[in-house]
């Protein structure tokens, strides 16, 4: 979910690329974005949201082994469920600041004054 992937980078010694390499990097990117949702911080969570980068995996990956696929589909589940929150978040956030706004700038209105006529 970040730019940058553990085996990228232009002065870093390679390293090796296998499936269980990239599952933890994605798993740590999955945490690190529900890390960001429980700061509460609109900012940051709206910076998940405007990503658009697709993870391709890497071709020299080949397909992925036999005992991670169960791994891999747990990991699927859990970036859709944070994927969800996220979006959830987003929605939050910008009807809170709608509602805000116009809170902010609407006229002001009368405030009712009540004349007891028994007197």
């Amino acid at each position: 979910m970040t730019g940058r992937r553990p085996f990228e980078g232009a002065h870093q010694q390679p390293t090796p690329i296998n499936w269980t390499v990239v599952l933890d990097h994605l798993e740590g990117e999955v945490l690190a974005a529900e890390e960001t949702m429980a700061r509460g911080r609109a900012d940051e969570i709206a910076a998940w949201g405007r990503r658009a980068d697709d993870w391709v995996p890497p071709s020299s990956l080949g397909t992925i082994p036999t005992d991670l696929r169960e791994r891999a589909a747990r990991l699927l589940q859990h970036q859709l469920a944070v994927a969800e929150a996220l979006i959830e978040r987003i929605t939050q956030s910008q009807r809170q600041r709608d509602v805000a706004a116009r809170m902010s700038y609407a006229p002001a209105r009368p405030v009712a004054s009540f004349i007891d006529k028994a007197l």
